[in-house]
């Protein structure tokens, strides 16, 4: 079967890695996390842009038949560029406030995002093509993924600084809210804290890996392999934490492949 890679920043596209290995478990897996440098969020879009192409042309060494850009950020500001320069299927993430324009029942969406993918122009052309009886309430949410990052999603200190990024779209009195990052879905249980269980959470983990699965169907790769798949996870700084993260936020069987962890070397 295929080897697919899947990039972020940091733990935030174990979302992806999730929601894939549900779908497509018969695959071989690498997830490389950027963690040394995350957030990738404030940082400026020729560094994402560099950056993320070193990352994705290793991926492609690796041998990866198809890389999933499993970072809002690194979508809105690089993916263009990435695809120009690597010969296999990409595919990017972005918010999902296509459906939330189509599902909102009082027109009130909130996009909660990086300050990069909201200043992205990818960003700003899709919002450009939605209906303008649409309000979009967006909010940048400075300080979320570091404490993802740090295994505190469930923190009183995330608890806490989400309920400052989300007053603005509650009281606009938004019935759908959009998770513009892919760390953001593991924010689920504090935002139903917040904001109960009536307001529409969307994220697009499910519509990117189908996107995966129609693009490997496109390129026909050999199903070949047999046993056992290999879930191999890279990490820029600790490829120990990262795993301890994976085990604890991802809900697949992992057991059901071959794990091994390793610490990325210095790449140009």
């Amino acid at each position: 079967m295929a080897l697919i890679g899947v990039f972020d920043s940091g733990v935030g596209g174990l979302s992806i890695l999730d929601e894939a290995i549900r779908q497509l478990p018969q695959h071989d897996y690498i997830y490389l996390a950027d963690s040394a440098n995350a957030p990738y969020g404030e940082r400026s879009s020729d560094w994402i842009t560099d950056r993320s192409l070193v990352l994705c042309r290793h991926l492609l060494e690796e041998g990866c038949d198809a890389i999933v850009l499993a970072c809002n950020t690194a979508t809105a500001q690089a993916i263009a560029q990435i695809r120009d320069s690597l010969a296999i299927p990409v595919i990017g993430v972005e918010p999902g406030i296509k459906p939330a324009a189509m599902q909102t029942l009082n027109g009130i969406v909130g996009v909660l995002a990086t300050e990069a993918t909201l200043n992205s122009d990818k960003f700003n052309a899709l919002l450009a093509t939605l209906p303008s009886n649409c309000q979009f309430i967006k909010q940048a949410g400075a300080g979320l993924v570091p404490l993802i990052e740090a295994g505190k999603a469930n923190s009183e200190a995330a608890l806490e600084l989400l309920a400052i990024h989300l007053q603005a779209i509650q009281d606009a009195g938004a019935d759908t809210l959009v998770l513009g990052c892919t760390h953001y879905p593991f924010l689920r249980k504090a935002i139903r804290k917040l904001l109960g269980e009536s307001i529409a959470i969307i994220d697009t983990s499910e519509a990117v890996v189908k996107q995966l699965k129609r693009q490997l169907e496109a390129t026909a790769v050999p199903n070949s392999k047999h046993g056992k798949q290999q879930l191999t996870f890279i990490s820029s700084k600790d490829e120990h934490s990262l795993l301890a993260m994976a085990n604890e936020l991802m809900y697949s069987d992992m057991q059901s492949h071959h794990i091994q962890a390793k610490l990325l070397g210095n790449i140009r």
